[in-house]
């Protein structure tokens, strides 16, 4: 196959007019369609299913997508493929394609040649928060109308679509560190022109294709050293292992947290309902009182960082309060769907074991005393693995029932290195089911008024929290 010269990366609309993407199905690649659409581009697709929310958002935008990946899902007359990480080198359509000749990118390198390369990029990066904090940056950018480009890796409730190409100077995007093609493996955010990046946290992740730590900071070290000496990194202060990583950075670095030796700190903390009040102390001292309609401190800590890039580019900060009142989050993420038969309803995309710490934590915060139940699904690559197994325990622990839906495929895990669900059951007093429809039915039994329940998985769990809604009503 010959990969597209990364020369060429402004080519005339008479030369590059239609565009196929392979794995259109993924969150990131429907993005990448809605970018390509809005800049004037024909694009089709292909995946091996379509599902809710995405077929919908392909549907609307009007893509023929095909289903499968066999050769006659490429098109004749596409004049660049782009290709998901879903995609393996033996898929049957890449024989096609390299039978056609057809020039080939990533998704993060076609969005560097389409879009990132005349924007100031404010790219976010981290192991957790990064969605949250990508949202929060264009809410407080679009508040001070200056029209960002964004691509943001989940629905974000302020805006109809998770993407839209510049209309000013900026781009913010969110950093993925996982990688990029199976012919293109390097982390995406290695391809996206940082400006000013956000560093929210670092620990490991990603264990099918991170063998340690240190590969995960090394990472992480290389995508920083490409910000460039005029422009700036926020860094969450109050990790070591995040100012080590710092180092190696040629930009201004300014550290935000809750520590006296960060520069930007949040002060003052107080939840308030679902929401949460505090003092935004910054380089010259107290700066402004702000509230935030999101729980948690992690969640405050993210709102800093957004707020602390946007200062130092210069924004005015007097659009800040009304630009974080005005948050209405992101779906999946602490997403509450309502009250069912008295019992609160929470979604969330909480997987490993320091988000759903942090999720637990900061329910318990907004609901105090009231029970506490979480469903869980330990459904991505990372979680399969045994390497998180006491710290499943420790976190689910924060829950006062926890209903856990036994590992689905452990094979994609290497053998001897699978999570235990029956032990991890045993240490926390779980109950084990084989399906989500079971799991869900003993959910509904066991609830009652007044109770919380959260779901979490990076998947949809099975329609877990359609069942829920559906039923618990009944049940109250």
């Amino acid at each position: 196959m010959t990969e597209l010269n990364p020369q060429l990366n402004t080519l005339p609309r008479g030369v590059l007019n239609k565009i196929h993407l392979i794995g259109i199905g993924g969150v990131a690649m429907t993005a990448l369609a809605g970018l390509l659409i809005e800049a004037g581009y024909s694009v089709t697709g292909s995946d091996a299913g379509l599902y809710p929310p995405t077929s919908e958002i392909i549907k609307e935008l009007g893509v023929a997508a095909g289903i499968g990946y066999g050769p006659e899902t490429l098109p004749l007359d596409c004049d660049l493929v782009v290709i998901g990480n879903v995609v393996t080198s033996s898929f049957p359509v890449l024989a096609r394609l390299k039978e056609l000749g057809k020039p080939y990118l990533s998704l993060p390198q076609t969005l560097k040649a389409l879009f990132l390369n005349h924007t100031r990029n404010l790219v976010v990066a981290g192991c957790h928060g990064k969605t949250t904090t990508t949202a929060l940056a264009v809410k407080i950018w679009e508040t001070a109308g200056l029209k960002p480009g964004f691509l943001i890796g989940g629905a974000s409730l302020d805006f109809k679509w998770s993407w839209r190409q510049s209309q000013g100077e900026y781009f913010i995007i969110e950093g993925d560190e996982y990688d990029s093609a199976f012919f293109n493996k390097v982390p995406k955010f290695l391809h996206y022109n940082p400006w000013t990046v956000i560093l929210t946290s670092l620990e490991f992740d990603h264990a099918d294709i991170y063998p340690d730590l240190a590969a995960v900071t090394a990472a992480f070290s290389e995508f920083v050293a490409l910000i460039p000496p005029e422009g700036r990194l926020l860094a969450w202060g109050d990790d070591p292992l995040v100012r080590r990583v710092a180092v190696s950075v040629r930009a201004p670095v300014e550290f935000y947290g809750q520590n006296p030796d960060n520069d930007w700190r949040m002060t003052s903390f107080r939840s308030v309902g679902w929401g949460s009040n505090f003092e935004l102390t910054g380089p010259k001292g107290v700066y402004t009182r702000l509230f935030l309609p999101r729980p948690g401190v992690y969640n405050v800590l993210n709102a800093v960082a957004a707020v602390a890039a946007f200062l130092g580019s210069g924004g005015d900060g007097r659009v800040l309060a009304p630009a974080l009142a005005g948050f209405r989050g992101v779906r999946r993420r602490q997403e509450l769907l309502g009250v069912f038969g008295g019992v609160d309803l929470i979604d969330d995309f909480a997987h490993h074991p320091t988000a759903v710490a942090a999720t637990l934590t900061g329910l318990r915060r907004v609901y105090g005393h009231r029970r506490l139940l979480a469903a869980f699904e330990p459904r991505s690559n990372t979680s399969r693995r045994a390497v998180f197994q006491q710290d499943y325990a420790r976190s689910l622990a924060l829950a006062d029932a926890v209903f856990l839906r036994r590992t689905s495929d452990p094979d994609k895990a290497p053998v001897g290195d699978w999570l235990d669900i029956d032990r991890l059951a045993g240490e926390i007093g779980a109950e084990i089911f084989e399906d989500g429809a079971s799991l869900g039915e003993a959910l509904v039994e066991e609830a009652r008024a007044g109770d919380v329940v959260v779901v979490m998985s990076n998947g949809d769990f099975e329609g877990l929290t359609d069942f829920l809604k559906k039923n618990l009503n009944k049940s109250g």
